[in-house]
């Protein structure tokens, strides 16, 4: 629950605007090669057994001690270290080792500026961005951005495949071998995502991973309900099931947990990030527990319910998440502080809020550099 919060905000921090999406996909990277090992090595003739079982438990500590030994050569954050610290010399030190040079100046530049107009911006608790009126919009956004992740139905995949491909007539052997499928498909998809992030854009593989996994999520219904009366129906209930993991790893399955960090500035970002990674772990949790009903009362139609949650985030999603790809963090609420103003009122003077003041100020401020 802790990783899968920092490790976004962390590497969306580190990053440069050109590479920040690619280097948040990695955190999905690592993800979906632990998924895949663990299916791997779950499989009854390695470790998923009765003899061996304790074994693929005890096998976890691996990864952790990796991270206990190679996490105090990571450098802090540097824009952690200048905005929230005030520790500028820490911050170029950190930005220098992230770099890889000494010729860092814009991007401490442009942090100091920010650190400037932020003066006036304390650091937003949990409780105080639920109330503040500027914000709940981009917080709407970020916590539908993981629902859409949760409640797409991919968990119902991940947990219950082998029972799923099972009770479609296929065979225990063919089952367990279609489930490490899923987690190779993510793993292979997860990779070739990572350039396209920077170059496509978060929003337009997001739109296109949901309108994938809606299409093929009536499939997997069609192909659930109809084995019986065509017979080719349960392999090709098993390729249904893998092109739908394919449209989710394109963009849902990363995108949600980087969007977060890139729709707010330093203040609320943390608070933002406790917030959706919440709702996520919560609604996971929700779909674990009610699919086994949901298969029970509704049977081979029991993925329904996902396809019609897909076509509300889609919409949703079309209508309000903004592209954030290549673009610096007060760049983005910038444009969306505007937009929210001339939706509100078209007519209206735009008049700057708190938030925006500090974004234009650092536009003025480079402009003048």
């Amino acid at each position: 629950g802790l990783y899968t919060g920092l490790t976004p905000l962390y590497l969306t921090e580190i990053a440069t605007a050109d590479i920040r999406g690619a280097l948040g996909t990695l955190h999905q990277f690592g993800v979906t090669i632990g998924i895949f090992l663990s299916q791997i090595l779950g499989f009854p003739e390695i470790f998923g057994n009765g003899e061996y079982w304790h074994i693929l438990l005890g096998l976890c500590v691996a990864p952790s001690a990796l991270q206990v030994f190679t996490m105090p050569f990571c450098p802090e954050s540097p824009r952690y270290l200048l905005l929230t610290k005030e520790k500028e010399n820490d911050a170029l030190n950190a930005l220098v080792k992230l770099r890889g040079t000494s010729g860092v100046d814009d991007d401490l530049n442009e942090m100091r500026q920010e650190h400037q107009a932020m003066q006036s911006e304390k650091k937003i608790g949990i409780l105080h961005l639920l109330k503040k009126k500027s914000l709940r919009m981009p917080l709407v956004i970020s916590i539908v951005m993981h629902l859409s992740q949760q409640l797409s139905g991919i968990n119902a995949i991940f947990y219950y495949s082998f029972k799923l491909f099972t009770s479609a007539g296929i065979s225990d052997d063919l089952a367990a071998h279609a489930t490490s499928g899923i987690g190779g498909i993510m793993l292979v998809m997860t990779l070739i995502t990572i350039p396209l992030m920077d170059r496509i854009g978060r929003r337009t593989l997001h739109l296109t991973g949901l309108a994938g996994m809606f299409v093929f999520s009536i499939l997997i219904t069609i192909t659930l309900s109809f084995t019986d009366k065509v017979p080719w129906f349960d392999t090709a209930n098993v390729v249904v099931s893998l092109v739908y993991v394919v449209f989710f790893a394109m963009g849902p399955g990363s995108i949600p947990w980087m969007i977060v960090a890139e729709l707010f500035t330093q203040g609320p970002r943390v608070s933002a990030m406790s917030i959706s990674v919440l709702i996520n772990w919560a609604c996971n949790f929700a779909v674990g527990y009610v699919f086994p009903i949901m298969q029970k009362e509704l049977n081979n139609f029991s993925f329904l319910p996902f396809t019609a949650f897909l076509l509300l985030f889609w919409i949703f999603i079309y209508v309000y998440l903004p592209e954030t790809k290549n673009r610096t963090f007060e760049d983005i609420a910038s444009s969306w502080n505007k937009s929210q103003s001339e939706a509100g009122n078209p007519q209206a003077k735009y008049i700057p809020t708190e938030d925006t003041a500090i974004v234009e100020f650092q536009q003025q401020q480079r402009s003048n550099r």
